[in-house]
């Protein structure tokens, strides 16, 4: 124990040692200060609705189908959407195919990121409605479809696919 007592003690401190030792003893404390257990997992993302064209003029008691796929801008499994509507012009009738008959402002859960919807109409005139597409995080999607009477224009015509989300995020411009 002495000869190692000895050798410490005959070391010359210089002032390269000196600094070099407090930097490392310094880092040494930073790094192990500054570490974080918690794990940040993003569940929340953002997403949008395609929705397929379709066609704008219907006659009382026909059918239009509305094909839609939730495209998020992440994936995470336990995410989860429901879907709603509120018709504020008309009266008609929409339905998932292969699921339930919606009812006005009552939220549904949705089984796959792509479905389609059945809208029958149910009086002549225009038809307007809004479709909502939320997950279980609250981001939503929001998408007007608007449908006039076949019997006052025989000309037809597809309806605009346009999706305009609620919370569009930052729009970052292409560089030249």
């Amino acid at each position: 124990m002495k000869t190692i007592l000895n050798k410490i003690g005959s070391a010359r401190v210089t002032p390269a040692r000196f600094f070099g030792f407090w930097a490392i003893l310094f880092a040494l404390v930073f790094s192990l200060t500054s570490c974080d257990d918690d794990l940040d997992v993003q569940q929340s993302y953002p997403f949008t609705v395609e929705v397929m064209p379709y066609a704008d003029k219907i006659a009382n008691g026909e059918t239009v189908e509305l094909r839609m796929t939730i495209v998020p801008e992440g994936n995470y499994t336990n995410t989860l959407y429901t879907i709603r509507y509120f018709q504020y012009e008309g009266k008609g009738e929409l339905k998932l195919v292969d699921g339930p008959t919606l009812v006005n402002n009552d939220r549904v859960l949705l089984e796959s990121k792509q479905f389609r919807l059945n809208y029958t109409p149910r009086s002549t005139g225009s038809h307007e409605l809004m479709v909502t597409v939320e997950d279980n995080y609250g981001t939503r999607w929001e998408q007007t479809f608007e449908f006039n009477n076949n019997d006052s224009d025989d000309n037809g015509g597809t309806g605009s696919p346009v999706v305009t989300p609620i919370n569009p995020g930052t729009v970052t411009p292409i560089g030249k």
